[in-house]
């Protein structure tokens, strides 16, 4: 009978019990000799299965054991794994918007994803609004979770900058199998995930039904509205359908869905710009309420709201609005390979995915209306003490309509590829070839309600901006590549691999938004198009005034030349350049006709380095090195907008060039049979070679303190999203205990983040709190794996055992909306696990 490849690819991974998190390291079969090929896993960066240390590409790729051994969840929980890795929530509205960057690509305000995430080789699903992808729940039955880095400009869909994350799902096997797992833990976790795998005809259909729920209370405490905040509450699904009807075809079907709903993020107050709210009028030390040109209150009113807030801590919160966040993905991938003969291969993937989110934020953290993202209107509103001492009454919103009630983002995205893999020459030219079909349009009109700034002592009476827009995407691309091996033309030049691809691209990008900000005594709303007023329109017809749209039009060619050799068998050196290239935008908060839209991204990367597997004395070892040198241009950063014809305030997207060198290294030994000892290091170095802008307020630059209207250099301040220096080191340890009681296996990690600056034009000395602080997490994990051969494992975990305190995210509104907040990572969480497998 033939061996299907899922069937190989299962045997692989199966001996994965003491894989490293970095890259693949080794298995022990028999529990004798280590070995350095065994058990490797089979990863997908140049969209054919190959070992990871015979792919020129930096690849760290986690085996589904060690997700479960380290707890991993969610992408969060993967920053300080690989080299160069940045993940967080890059100052959204929500925690639940977990963005990658990769050796500082990563994606911008509006923009695309730097750093695209892939489930069964498609793009997921991205929103506009947010820098989201996905949905919680990917990291549920997959076989592993691989982290490429670098441009993927040439095989992968969609064109990035900064590189890819590919989840690889478990396929259906020709076998009765499958899991129970349940979780408890602290901060009262509930989680079952569970598989099974049912071959109805043998070895010609077979499906594997999959699901997982997670239930956690949230770590910050909201006392206005008595619940927590930063809690977690989602369940996945997963039916994969396998149908091999001959021995040369064989057809994957993926459904799959994830819904998500908790009770929004807890953003903690971190102080008000005084001197800013004095200079504009909105407080003052003797107000003057028999004015009523006053818009004022007491200074203090701000002061000791502050004070309140620090005195009550970083896991204590006081917001106005009922924050929450849900997301609703599902979707359907379809992949058909044909084989025609040994040498050649059809493939086409087909998908179909939707994403619905939608959320309400507080992003000052007070009881105060100073930055309000609300989605649903109709929140009860807060009354507090000692805002009533300022005679400020209630917070929360005017009434606003109760059938506006709209999605943030809901985006359909089809795609379609076709592909061409095949081998010549003895298996010493191999090729790919192929079209990519990329289209992701709204399914509705999406809608925001957003207060933006109000007095505090107005705080209630303000009104509310109302906007509809919607965002569509096309991308359709031809590429190819090659690689030939030398030797089909010497001897003395085998295993000397040349490879070649090149991709080019067309993008359409296409926008509408109207918003307009109603005033419920007049019936009159006040709108822009664009950057142009009409001041003053009926509110009834304000949808259909205040519009403006626009289309952005691009294309580009990427490319990848590179060469790699084996001198000796487990020897792997190479360099290359590649070309990565990413669409630009449509600006949904522009205030000026020229900032309507935003230009493409382009990335030119040099590397060189080599992976390696060799013994010391009889110790076997790893050690992959990396070295890139990177051309950034035309960076899309966000910053402030003003219209001097019009008066509003927007945002608008702007172009910067960067020069990003970088290190990565990882390495693991193994001293002893069962013991592994491991780590990683990365250092990147970016600096902006040129970054300007024109100004319309006071800004301290590096071409000193520029006035309104006047051009700001910002080319000194850090790169946004880096993290200069990352380090991690782990241990783990595997052994027999004897049949009667399983196999023990023990793992401890830690890694270090050196300081991340998350402002796209500044740093710490022009806006408080953007430099993220270092910080470094001890995590720890004991297993007891088929405890007397019934098939049952314990396990017992613990992340952050020092209980850290740490922030992963600065909301970078001090200057702009007068008021800073910033988010805390998880405080220590530990659980059990109890996994049945059968």
């Amino acid at each position: 009978m033939r061996v299907s490849r899922s069937k190989v690819s299962v045997r692989c991974l199966c001996g994965t019990a003491a894989l490293a998190v970095t890259s693949p390291v080794f298995a022990q079969e028999g529990r004798s000799e280590p070995s350095i090929s065994a058990g490797e896993i089979i990863v997908n960066a140049q969209r054919r299965e190959e070992r990871a240390q015979d792919v020129p590409v930096v690849i760290t790729a986690i085996s589904s054991q060690k997700l479960e051994q380290l707890d991993i969840n969610e992408p969060q929980d993967l920053y300080g794994m690989a080299p160069s890795l940045v993940v967080g929530n890059q100052g959204q509205a929500t925690r639940d918007v977990q963005s990658f960057s990769i050796r500082g690509q990563s994606t911008g305000f509006l923009s695309s994803p730097a750093v695209a995430q892939y489930l069964s080789e498609v793009p997921l699903v991205a929103s506009v609004s947010l820098n989201l992808q996905g949905a919680p729940g990917l990291f549920s039955d997959v076989e592993n979770v691989q982290i490429l880095a670098g441009a993927q400009g040439t095989l992968f869909g969609r064109n990035t900058t900064g590189g890819a994350v590919l989840f690889m799902p478990r396929k259906p096997v020709n076998q009765v199998e499958g899991y129970i797992q349940g979780s408890v833990g602290n901060l009262n976790l509930r989680g079952v995930e569970g598989a099974i795998n049912i071959p109805i005809i043998d070895d010609k259909l077979m499906i594997r039904a999959a699901g997982a729920f997670m239930d956690r209370d949230g770590f910050t405490r909201d006392l206005s509205f008595n619940k927590n905040r930063d809690d977690v509450h989602w369940y996945s699904g997963k039916l994969g359908i396998l149908v091999r009807p001959t021995e040369s075809i064989e057809n994957y079907t993926l459904i799959f869905g994830s819904k998500s709903s908790n009770n929004g993020s807890g953003f903690i107050h971190k102080g008000f710009n005084m001197a800013a709210l004095r200079a504009y009028g909105f407080c003052s030390d003797t107000p003057n309420f028999q004015d009523p040109a006053n818009l004022a209150t007491y200074c203090s009113a701000y002061t000791d709201i502050s004070a309140r807030a620090a005195a009550e801590g970083p896991r204590k919160t006081r917001l106005s609005v009922d924050a929450y966040s849900k997301i609703e993905l599902w979707g359907v991938i379809n992949s058909t390979d044909i084989e025609l003969g040994d040498n050649l291969k059809l493939r086409n993937i087909i998908s179909y995915q939707r994403l619905k989110d939608d959320y309400a934020a507080d992003q000052d953290g007070t009881p105060l209306q100073q930055y309000e993202l609300n989605q649903n209107a109709g929140f009860p509103t807060v009354t507090d003490p000692l805002l009533a001492g300022y005679g400020i009454p209630l917070a929360g919103y005017n009434p606003i309509a109760p059938t506006w009630n709209y999605p943030r983002d809901e985006i359909g995205q089809f795609t379609e590829e076709f592909q061409i893999q095949g081998n010549a020459l003895d298996s010493k030219l191999q090729f790919t070839a192929g079209y990519f079909h990329f289209n992701a349009k709204p399914e509705s009109e999406w809608g925001t309600v957003q207060l933006t700034y109000c007095p505090a002592l107005y705080t209630g009476l303000c009104s509310a901006t109302l906007s509809n827009e919607g965002v569509s995407n096309k991308s359709d691309a031809f590429y190819g590549q090659t690689t030939l091996d030398l030797g089909a033309f010497s001897p003395a030049l085998d295993s000397l691999r040349l490879t070649a691809g090149y991709r080019y691209t067309w993008d359409t990008i296409k926008g509408f938004v109207s918003r307009w900000t109603p005033d419920p005594l007049t019936e009159t709303s006040s709108c822009l198009i664009g950057g142009n007023t009409l001041g003053d329109v009926p509110t009834a017809n304000a949808r259909e005034l205040c519009e403006f749209s626009d289309t952005l039009k691009s294309k580009a060619p990427t490319w990848t030349f590179g060469v790699d050799y084996k001198p000796i068998k487990d020897i792997l050196i190479y360099a290359k350049v590649s070309r990565g290239y990413k669409a630009g935008g449509f600006n949904t908060y522009a205030v000026r006709e020229e900032t309507r839209t935003f230009a493409p991204e382009k990335l030119t990367t040099y590397e060189a380095g080599f992976k390696s597997d060799f013994q010391l004395g009889r110790m076997p070892v790893r050690l992959n090195v990396t070295y890139y040198h990177s051309n950034y241009l035309n960076i899309q950063r966000p910053q402030g907008d003003y219209n001097p014809e019009t008066g509003a305030s927007g945002a608008q997207v702007l172009a910067a060039t960067a020069r990003i060198r970088g290190v990565e290294i990882e390495g693991s030994i193994r001293p002893l049979p069962g013991l592994e000892l491991g780590g990683t290091f990365s250092r990147t170095n970016a600096d902006y070679r040129d970054f300007k802008a024109v100004v319309f307020s006071p800004t301290q630059a590096c071409n000193g303190l520029k006035q309104y209207g006047e051009v700001a250099d910002f080319s000194c301040y850090p790169f946004q999203f880096v993290t200069p220096t990352m380090y991690s080191v782990y241990g783990s340890y595997d052994m027999t205990l004897g049949q009667d009681l399983g196999d023990l296996s023990l793992y401890v990690s830690y890694f270090h983040v050196a300081s991340q600056n998350v402002m796209p034009s500044g740093d710490s000395s022009t806006e408080p709190g953007a430099e993220l602080e270092p910080y470094g997490l001890l995590n720890a994990s004991a297993s007891l794996r088929n405890i007397g051969g019934t098939g049952l494992d314990l396990t017992v975990f613990a992340n952050n055992l020092t209980n850290k305190l740490y922030r992963t995210m600065n909301s970078n509104s001090f200057n702009n909306l007068l008021a800073s907040t910033t988010l805390f990572g998880e405080p220590r969480t530990y659980g059990l696990k109890v996994k049945y497998s059968f």
